[in-house]
């Protein structure tokens, strides 16, 4: 049996993937797929796997960090990334389809700048009367 390790990264959010031969089951974070409630979450998860024509294999993924919207987005870059290790003709659909399938998206939020108090690119208010 063939055991696939995979992870992706986006904002502060973590993701790791274990792709293993099945019937098509999907977990996250010991829950299944079907049992989440946001229906965006739940597109942006299972786009690797209609582009994939849903192959079947099972695959476990523990995310961890951030918000709802970076968590899907990680576990999409790792079950993408775990997908093409699978079936390596996969790379060119996802390629062609969305290059942020296999590339992490490195973006961060800019930090907050010391002796202000607001934002990080914020300035401060000035008053010339």
């Amino acid at each position: 049996m063939k055991v696939i390790h995979a992870s992706g990264k986006r904002k502060r959010a973590i993701a790791r993937a274990t792709l293993t031969e099945g019937k098509g089951k999907v977990m996250i974070n010991n829950r299944l797929l079907q049992s989440f409630d946001s229906p965006t979450f739940m597109d942006r998860i299972t786009e690797p796997f209609l582009l994939a024509e849903n192959p079947l294999v099972n695959i476990h993924v523990k995310v961890r960090g951030g918000g709802v919207s970076g968590q899907a987005e990680a576990c999409r870059v790792a079950i993408a990334r775990a997908l093409v290790s699978f079936d390596k003709k996969l790379k060119t659909v996802f390629d062609s389809y969305d290059r942020l399938l296999l590339v992490a998206d490195v973006r961060r939020k800019e930090s907050r700048k010391p002796n202000r108090q607001s934002k990080a690119r914020a300035r401060k208010q000035t008053s010339y009367r």
